[in-house]
Parts: C-alpha cells; sequence; structure tokens
C-alpha cells in the first residue's frame, strides 16, 4: 500500500467494542483493559491496563503498556499488519484501526476510528488478479478452503475466542479430506506465511500445533484474507466441485 500523510492536527478518535462507542477528544487518554475507561472483561488473563490511546506530538498513538500480550494491529484493508508488543507504540494514522488480540483462551477484538486520518491511501490499478491470488500470499482454492475451516467458528459468530478453533481432524472433516491432505497443506500453508514473516508459523515440539493452528487463523482473520463473505467455499457442494475441477491443485 501507498500513500500520504497529512500534517494535520490530530482530530478527535472513537473506539467501537461490542457494539459501544467511546469517544476520545483531542489531548485525552484512554485505557484498556481488565479496568480502565473500557473495562474489557473480567479475564485474569488480561492485564489489568493493556493498551492506552494517547495524543502526543502532533498524533494519536496506541502504546502497549502490558507486560505479556501482545497485539494485532491492522489498516481497514488488511493492507498493513504490525504486532504490538509490550513496551512498543503505534501512531494511529488511518481511518479506521483493527486491533486484535488473545488473553488466554478467549480473543478480542475492537475498532479505532479517526475523524480526520493523517494517512491517505493510493492505490495503483491492478490488472490480471487472479481469484487464487490473496493479497501478496498465492493461494489456491483448496489451501482457502482450509483457512476458511479452521477460522468458520469466529467468522459465523461474533465473540468466538480462540479456543473454538477446530481441531486438524475436525477441520479435515468438515471438508471431507483425509487428516493427511489436510496436515500436508496446512504445513505449506504456515510455509508461505512463515516466508514473508509472519509468527508464530513454525511447528515441531509437542503441544505447539494448536499455538500454530491459533496464529494462523488470528493472522488471516486480521488481514482480511478470509472474510464471512467467503465461507460459501467451504459449503460440502462447493468443496466437492471444486476437488472434480482442481483436484488436488497445488499443494
Amino acid at each position: 500500500m501507498t500513500g500520504r500523510t497529512d500534517p494535520v492536527a490530530p482530530s478527535q478518535v472513537t473506539v467501537e467494542f461490542a457494539g459501544e462507542y467511546f469517544t476520545i477528544a483531542p489531548g485525552g487518554r484512554f485505557v484498556l483493559g481488565r479496568e480502565g475507561d473500557l473495562a474489557i472483561d473480567d479475564n485474569l488473563f488480561l492485564h489489568r491496563h493493556f493498551l492506552e490511546i494517547v495524543e502526543s506530538g502532533g498524533l494519536w498513538w496506541l502504546a502497549n503498556i502490558g507486560t505479556r500480550l501482545q497485539a494485532t494491529v491492522t489498516d481497514a484493508s488488511g493492507g498493513v499488519q504490525a504486532w504490538l508488543a509490550p513496551g512498543a507504540r503505534l501512531p494511529l494514522v488511518f481511518a479506521t484501526t483493527t486491533v486484535v488480540f488473545s488473553a488466554g483462551p478467549t480473543t478480542y477484538e475492537f475498532t479505532i476510528l479517526s475523524s480526520a486520518p493523517t494517512f491517505r491511501p493510493t492505490r495503483p490499478e491492478l490488472d490480471g488478479i487472479g481469484d487464487s491470488t490473496i493479497g501478496e500470499v498465492p493461494l489456491t482454492v483448496s489451501q482457502k478452503q482450509l483457512l476458511l475451516a479452521l477460522a468458520e467458528p469466529l467468522l459465523r459468530r461474533d465473540g468466538s475466542g480462540m479456543s473454538s478453533i477446530p481441531s486438524s481432524a475436525a477441520a479435515a472433516d468438515r471438508l471431507g479430506w483425509t487428516l493427511t491432505r489436510f496436515n500436508r497443506k496446512l504445513d505449506n500453508v504456515c510455509d508461505k506465511f512463515d516466508r514473508i514473516g509472519v509468527p508464530g508459523m513454525r511447528g515441531g515440539a509437542r503441544g505447539s500445533a494448536t499455538n500454530r493452528r491459533t496464529r494462523l487463523v488470528e493472522h488471516v482473520i486480521a488481514s482480511r484474507l478470509v472474510t464471512r463473505e467467503d465461507l460459501d467455499l467451504i459449503d460440502p457442494a462447493r468443496v466437492a466441485l471444486d476437488q472434480a475441477l482442481h483436484g488436488n491443485d497445488a499443494e
């Protein structure tokens, strides 16, 4: 994504969480966590004070004031994604910024809306974009079906946590695949994301398979690689049709 930043004084920002809106006036400070201006949840895995939105130096900033948890931050299009580690901060330059994070078995998402964004995207015209190219990561039809099978519970039900992600065996059954085929494709999808720098895509040690699936689902939802509108791709009749047309396609 390309664009420009405009040196304008920051206006107000608004936080949307679970259908509630909290407006922060210029010069304000807003704290999210187990306690604060937005008490997200009585979840002992969540920091008492986790994230802070504050105006400084002519910009609005999102800062991680916790000590253990990190957050995934994306723009509305999914073209920009960053991981906000403890002690780090990012300028809020987009009209819409989405923040996703997990605390224990529960995953949360909220949106930050800016009335005067300082970044205005300018997208070049793109020709010849095929259906199997998703952003900068080329995905085959069956690879996208794999991602949808894992992310389906979160896409269908707002507020579902990462604990609802199915096992590999359950996701394979959902698609009518063998577990061997599913795991082979899962390895290849994770390799693709690992090559572009997405953390958490490497398996290995016992117990890490769940973490890998969780990180994969968190990434593809936050970056809008899969959305609720894509779920028809895993309709059983559509899966069977794609299998007949494409076979095992590119692994």
